[in-house]
């Protein structure tokens, strides 16, 4: 197969199958439609003037009845700036005084692809989302309005029970910052898992490569193993990796364990993660995540710094007057601290959110980062977010 194939041709395939779909399908086609409308703001402690945004998502996603397997999907996303609340750095050139708030204005085909489905097999071809795990090192990013998809093949099997086995081909990365910032790339992403009594055990290798001219590689072996004994689950993470260019030859390692337990309705969470160094020269990097879910909302640390970092974490959640909450703090530290550089400071998040009149959901979030060393480029930083959403 060519590397580079066609996403327009893979479209036309599509539609055609959307539209063609026989009579004697095995199910029916399904049309849905969704808004995200949002405002967030942005404080900095630094020259950056205090950004506004006002964005509405919206999201059109059609799926074709299945005849013998096969099915289509074909989706359609936009996102606009409502009511001239635009005061911030889009990611795109746009307003560079103000502090950046990554939602910038765009419409675009989100994801088409066509999929084969029988007991214990599956393709998909074409643009798509892939989430893994706990979407630690690929995700959607599904915070921001333009999500991530990814032009690519992607297989699925369970050979055996309780055994499940993945792999994908991606040859372009569409990302969150609007078609001008998408990469096309040369990826490989395996990813094994097994059940057992205790948990599930998974393995896995993601071979990414920038295909972009540059001589580059990013690759990533790793194993993970989550499980729940009554109110108590547990998760551990171990990952390394080696990043490659023509000039640099960089490894680091990652670490991760977390557990949490529920009494009554309330429930308590500690963990701990490492983005190790390789002598405060690189910080192990994972470009394809789902990172707003990770190292606090204020988005600090979307890059590791290359002394890397030690995010210590404790949070408690539970429900109130029909919605969730949930309340998280942080504490950041290097993994290989330099004379100027240790303290990476700390970080409060609050978050509540409920579901009201079946089809929508409505809520409030806050992220308050205070900096550590000052050579760590770092500043004080506050956001907050309102939004309400809507699915049909």
């Amino acid at each position: 197969m060519n590397n580079q194939f066609k996403l327009s041709k893979i479209t036309t395939l599509i539609l055609l199958t959307a539209v063609s779909a026989p009579l004697y399908a095995d199910n029916e086609a399904k049309t849905t439609l969704d808004f995200n409308l949002r405002y967030e703001g942005v404080q900095q402690d630094n020259l950056l003037k205090d950004a506004s945004a006002l964005t509405l998502r919206s999201r059109l996603n059609f799926t074709s009845a299945s005849y013998k397997g096969f099915s289509g999907v074909i989706e359609f996303e936009d996102s606009r700036q409502v009511a001239d609340v635009d005061s911030y750095n889009d990611t795109l050139g746009n307003n560079p005084l103000y502090s950046v708030i990554a939602d910038p204005q765009t419409t675009e085909l989100d994801q088409a692809f066509i999929k084969y489905q029988s007991a214990k097999f599956s393709a998909m071809l074409g643009r798509q989302v892939i989430a893994l795990d706990n979407q630690r090192f690929v995700g959607h990013v599904g915070w921001r309005q333009d999500r991530q998809t990814f032009d690519a093949l992607t297989f699925n099997a369970n050979p055996m029970t309780n055994l499940n086995a993945s792999y994908s081909y991606i040859n372009k990365r569409n990302r969150i910052f609007a078609q001008e910032k998408d990469l096309h790339s040369n990826d490989h992403l395996l990813n094994l898992s097994y059940k057992t009594a205790f948990g599930t055990l998974s393995g896995y290798s993601y071979l990414l490569e920038v295909d972009e001219g540059a001589d580059n590689s990013l690759d990533t072996y790793g194993i993970n193993f989550k499980g729940k004994k009554d109110k108590f689950t547990y998760y551990a993470e171990f990952a390394t990796q080696q990043s490659q260019t023509s000039t640099t030859d960089y490894s680091a390692n990652y670490f991760s364990i977390e557990g949490a337990y529920s009494f009554n309705a309330i429930t308590a969470k500690i963990g701990g993660e490492l983005l190790g160094s390789d002598d405060a020269m690189y910080g192990f990097s994972t470009p394809l995540a789902t990172l707003h879910k990770f190292n606090g909302w204020a988005d600090q640390f979307l890059t590791t710094p290359n002394q890397g970092l030690v995010d210590l974490y404790a949070s408690v959640s539970g429900k109130a007057f029909g919605g969730k909450w949930t309340f998280t703090y942080h504490d950041y530290s290097s993994d290989e601290a330099t004379e100027n550089v240790d303290d990476l400071g700390s970080e409060i998040n609050a978050v509540y959110s409920k579901k009201f009149a079946k089809n929508y959901t409505a809520g409030v979030k806050y992220a308050m980062y205070s900096a550590g060393d000052a050579a760590a480029g770092k500043v004080d930083t506050d956001k907050v977010w309102l939004w309400i959403a809507a699915k049909f």
